[in-house]
């Protein structure tokens, strides 16, 4: 603490020791410089009192006394002004703040009259000085006081205008007390504008009194602001300020719901990215679709993914979303078929609170708000139930949603990439989908290959998935045994890739040494091991039914379409009409 703070009070009370006692008054602080005087010394201030002198040793004393015989006392004898001093007498008396000693007060005689005013009094002479003292340093801690609060103020202040949310201070009347530039500038209002502003005018359907008369805080209440063409929807939680059960106000703090939502998926979706990298495979067909998957990545236009169960649709989804524009926002996922259809419509567009019975208080918001300037992936979008799909379509037309039991349109910028293991073309034609909904997905289609269309893919996914494995149970198992692994290349794998990893996963578990053999597979492709051993070693087998087997192979494996039939005549090394002729000769009907 320092008397510089407070020069002017120190001043002010050094004249009126002087007007009473009629002596020469001289203050200075715990660094000796005199800080206030009267009398002689007042043109002095300012300068620095040396540190031999009275004022010096009361310093280190700590005590008041009283020199009736300057030059003889033991204040004096270290004096550098001992021989010139002309002092008939002299007072001096600590200031002091908490046992600190910050100052000394000095009275002055310099006639023997003051010396005579000064000893015959001494008592009360030294309890005003203490007083004085006291009052000096009175006035010290409560300007000290008065800097911490200011700075405190200045702190909170900061901190205010740093929340990242609106925060609004009202009376018990609602008038608006304080609030924070993030307020402002979420309801666009000035200054003028805010101070002589009830929270009625923010929050219309807000019902304040009955806030009054509970007392109790609010938690995330949605709320809608509309004023001068200016809109937007938000959350906001409400705490009355309380003193005992007396109110004297509320708190409330505002966040746009596209600022909450925004931190939601940052969170949940931030450790998910998926690359094209992530998609394993080096086959022809698999580089041809995810060629058009990046293609399809930079543009806006809906994608619809067809492809079996366990193709990989949803990670295709996913690459293609953070491979777009849209990376950096968030990826909804959510499946058609796994959510009863009551339900759907609500976790897609989500409800005003009570929309129905045992609704969620303040409402919910839904996977299209979600998703607001990200990605929304429908899965199983073919399970979709026929009037939720005239919902879907009206947003892909007009692009905003409509909450159920809610009143407003509210707009959204959502990406749509969907996904079915059906055939929606078959199923518009049986009426079981919306003919116009299926055009509005299917701008960008994308048929995922099953596992039996590109085998060559195996052996490398076997490589993935065996690593995957390993780090997932804590084993350590090399490779695979030749012969297990031609048992998987030659199944056919109606679960695709997911089948593929639950069986590499199961081996995994079973292998008791550093390689998985056929004994580790299960059984389902034991016992195809059993039927390999007996081709190897079976009789010798006529050429025509050997090419009855392979073309029925190559059938199955390439498909039956013109295309398909090329490419199974080139691997039957053949052309196109000999192997017609021979399906012909060898009744082999095409499926």
């Amino acid at each position: 603490m320092n008397l510089t703070n407070i020069v002017s009070s120190v001043q002010n009370i050094a004249e009126a020791i002087a007007s009473v006692i009629k002596v020469d008054v001289t203050i200075v602080d715990n660094d000796l410089n005199r800080i206030a005087a009267t009398g002689r010394y007042k043109n002095h201030i300012g300068e620095k009192v040396n540190r031999h002198s009275v004022f010096g040793f009361a310093l280190q004393q700590g005590e008041s006394f009283i020199i009736e015989n300057p030059r003889n006392h033991e204040a004096c004898l270290k004096c550098e002004k001992i021989k010139e001093c002309k002092e008939y007498a002299e007072v001096c008396c600590p200031i002091k703040v908490n046992d600190e000693i910050i100052g000394v007060i000095g009275l002055i005689a310099f006639e023997e009259k003051q010396r005579e005013a000064i000893i015959d009094n001494k008592v009360n002479l030294m309890e005003f000085l203490n007083r004085m003292a006291d009052l000096i340093a009175s006035k010290l801690l409560e300007k000290e006081k008065t800097y911490r609060m200011k700075l405190l103020a200045r702190e909170l202040e900061t901190v205010l205008h740093s929340v990242d949310r609106g925060i609004i201070a009202v009376n018990e009347n609602g008038l608006v007390l304080h609030y924070n530039k993030k307020a402002a500038q979420l309801f666009k209002m000035n200054e003028n504008e805010v101070v002589h502003m009830n929270i009625k005018q923010l929050l219309e359907d807000f019902d304040l009194s009955s806030f009054i008369t509970k007392n109790i805080p609010i938690k995330n209440r949605e709320f809608s602001y509309k004023r001068n063409g200016y809109y937007f929807r938000g959350v906001f939680d409400a705490n009355p300020i309380l003193a005992g059960k007396k109110n004297f106000g509320f708190v409330f703090t505002f966040s746009k719901i596209s600022e909450v939502l925004s931190v939601v998926n940052d969170i949940a979706t931030r450790t998910m990215a998926t690359s094209f990298d992530h998609i394993i495979g080096n086959s022809g067909c698999l580089k041809k679709v995810k060629y058009a998957a990046k293609r399809a990545a930079r543009s806006t236009s809906t994608v619809l993914i067809q492809g079996e169960s366990g193709t990989g649709k949803e990670l295709f989804a996913r690459a293609i979303h953070f491979y777009s524009d849209r990376a950096k926002e968030p990826f909804i996922p959510i499946n058609c078929a796994a959510i009863p259809e009551q339900l759907l419509e609500s976790e897609l567009f989500g409800y005003e609170e009570g929309a129905f019975t045992g609704s969620k208080k303040g409402g919910k918001t839904g996977k299209f708000e979600l998703a607001h300037k990200g990605t929304l992936f429908l899965d199983e979008i073919g399970d979709m139930p026929i009037h939720l799909q005239t919902k879907l379509l009206r947003v892909l037309q007009e692009y905003v949603i409509e909450k159920v039991g809610g009143k407003d349109f509210i707009p959204i910028d959502v990406r749509i990439i969907a996904a079915t293991n059906k055939k929606l073309e078959e199923q518009v034609l049986e009426g079981a989908f919306r003919e116009d909904l299926f055009y509005r997905l299917n701008v960008i289609p994308l048929n995922i290959p099953p596992l039996r269309q590109r085998r060559e893919d195996i052996e490398v996914l076997v490589e993935y998935l065996l690593e995957k494995c390993n780090r997932k149970l804590g084993k350590n198992i090399l490779k695979i045994d030749e012969y297990a692994l031609k048992i998987l290349m030659n199944y056919k794998w109606p679960g695709n890739v997911r089948e593929l990893e639950n069986t590499i996963e199961y081996a995994v578990n079973m292998c008791s040494g550093n390689r998985i053999t056929p004994q580790d597979l299960p059984n389902r492709l034991r016992n195809k091991e059993i039927n390999l051993k007996e081709k190897d070693f079976e009789r010798i087998v006529p050429i025509k039914e050997l090419e009855i087997k392979e073309i029925k192979k190559a059938l199955d494996y390439f498909g039956n379409t013109k295309q398909a039939i090329t490419k199974a005549a080139k691997a039957l090394g053949m052309s196109r009409a000999t192997l017609y002729r021979k399906l012909k000769d060898y009744g082999i009907k095409q499926s």
